[in-house]
C-alpha cells in the first residue's frame, strides 16, 4: 500500500499565494499520475489540477487557468501544488490523489489541507 501527507495550507489574504505538497510513501508515485482536487463548504469535491508520471502533461480546471501550478520531482517523491493570486473562492480542504491508470478514479488519497483565502 501507500500513503499521501499534504502539508502546506493554512490563511492567507486575497491575492496571496501557498504552495501546497504532497509526500507519498510506499508504492504509490513511480509511474503514478498524481491529482489535486478541493471542496469547499457545503459543495462537491472537484478537481484542480493534475499531472503525468513524466511531469510532461498538465491539467487545470477552468478556475485556477493561469494562477495554479501543478509539478512533481520524482526524486523526492513529491507533488506540489502553487497557488496564486488567491481567491476568497479558492478556500477549501485540497486533497491530494494518485493513480496507475491514465483514465479512471483516483485510487489513493490524502487526508486534505485546509486552505483559507481572506477578503
Amino acid at each position: 500500500q501507500g500513503q499521501l501527507v499534504e502539508s502546506g495550507g493554512g490563511l492567507v489574504q486575497a491575492g496571496g499565494s501557498l504552495r501546497l505538497s504532497c509526500a507519498a510513501s510506499g508504492r504509490i508515485f513511480s509511474g503514478y499520475r498524481m491529482g489535486w482536487f478541493r471542496r469547499a463548504p457545503g459543495k462537491e469535491r472537484e478537481f484542480v489540477a493534475a499531472i503525468t508520471w513524466s511531469g510532461d502533461n498538465t491539467y487545470y480546471a477552468d478556475s485556477v487557468k493561469g494562477r495554479f501550478t501543478i509539478s512533481r520531482d520524482n526524486a523526492k517523491n513529491t507533488v506540489y501544488l502553487q497557488m496564486n493570486s488567491l481567491k476568497p473562492e479558492d478556500t477549501a480542504v485540497y486533497y491530494c490523489a494518485a493513480r496507475i491508470t491514465p483514465t479512471g478514479s483516483y485510487e489513493y488519497w490524502g487526508q486534505g489541507t485546509q486552505v483559507t483565502v481572506s477578503s
